[in-house]
């Protein structure tokens, strides 16, 4: 199973081309992608106009959906935030630890384009779709 982070869903909606979103409209029908409750308000929360908003809206809704945090992932989300800050790593955001350890606990791949995600990669083995 693969997570899209909203980096490539935002690049996406905009048309912009690239690896990342070819490879995802090639895996439309072809993987299983899941859409979680923390990428979908990223991504929708962006959009000014109520008819983009609501198109994006119903396409994504029809991915599988999950509730990325709760209290285990929540702790988890901490244990890994200070065991890259003790290997002196500081993640940017909060919520990419939360999205990258979401994945790592589940054992998806994740599809991103943000380098804030290249230290979960070689620090936690946290599993991105090559393009």
């Amino acid at each position: 199973m693969i997570l899209v982070d909203s980096s490539v869903w935002i690049d996406y909606f905009n048309g912009k081309l690239t690896p990342k979103t070819d490879w995802l409209e090639t895996a439309f029908g072809r993987e299983v992608i899941v859409m979680g409750d923390i990428i979908l308000t990223e991504v929708l929360q962006g959009f000014q106009r109520d008819r983009d908003f609501r198109k994006a809206k119903e396409l994504l809704l029809n991915f599988p959906f999950m509730e990325m945090l709760g209290q285990e992932l929540a702790i988890e989300s901490a244990v890994n935030y200070r065991y890259l800050r003790k290997k002196g790593v500081t993640i940017r955001k909060t919520i990419d630890v939360i999205i990258g350890t979401f994945c790592l606990h589940h054992d998806f791949s994740l599809l991103h384009d943000d380098q804030d995600f290249d230290p979960l990669e070689k620090h936690l083995k946290l599993r991105t779709v090559q393009t």
